[in-house]
């Protein structure tokens, strides 16, 4: 699997993540309007076009909600979601993976397209992408947690300032930790073909 096409369906988020709050009114709206053109995009451009992405999904749909929420609400729905879009969406995005995860492990849509179909089936197969999805579900929750913490605590801190530190460090480092973490992870999943799949088995 080659883990830049995973990034790739993140792209949304992390562009909302960057672009929130960082532009002029409604920010966030226009973040989450961005980020739902990037997630439709994808939907376009993706190979087979059926059955989509489920992440493409969960993420069009995340983002149309937020775009509408941020148009049409008030200078405090605005200040609120200023505070908590972004923590909030990201941990959305992991749970809602999590749930997928019966149907199918969002990763074994991307598996698929570098694995014969004759592999799909085995239980090594399945068995890497329950793990591998799991792995980047749980990795967005704790994103989103850690950026939630830091609105959380923006809110109670005495200036800016206090917060300033964490600030950097659980919106900045520990999500492009984790990301580097993964996308490693991800790189070392066994080849395709009968030896990568019975690598793990």
């Amino acid at each position: 699997m080659n883990p830049l096409s995973l990034i790739l369906g993140f792209l949304p988020l992390i562009a909302f993540n960057i672009l929130a709050g960082r532009v002029a009114n409604n920010g966030i709206a226009w973040g989450a309007l961005v980020a739902l053109a990037i997630a439709l995009i994808n939907m376009a451009i993706t190979r087979p076009r059926w059955p989509p992405k489920i992440i493409n999904l969960i993420s069009a749909g995340l983002f149309l909600v937020l775009t509408l929420i941020g148009f049409l609400g008030n200078r405090s729905i605005d200040g609120w979601l200023f505070d908590w879009a972004s923590g909030l969406v990201t941990l959305t995005l992991g749970l809602l993976l999590l749930v997928t995860m019966p149907i199918m492990p969002f990763t074994e849509q991307y598996a698929r397209e570098r694995v014969s179909r004759e592999y799909w089936g085995t239980p090594t197969f399945k068995k890497v992408n329950r793990v591998l999805s799991l792995a980047w579900a749980a990795a967005i929750v704790i994103i989103g947690l850690a950026s939630m913490a830091v609105a959380f605590l923006d809110e109670r801190a005495g200036s800016t300032s206090d917060t300033s530190l964490l600030d950097l460090i659980l919106n900045w480092v520990v999500p492009i930790g984790i990301l580097v973490f993964m996308v490693r992870l991800t790189g070392h999943l066994p080849r395709p073909g009968p030896e990568g799949c019975r690598s793990l088995g």
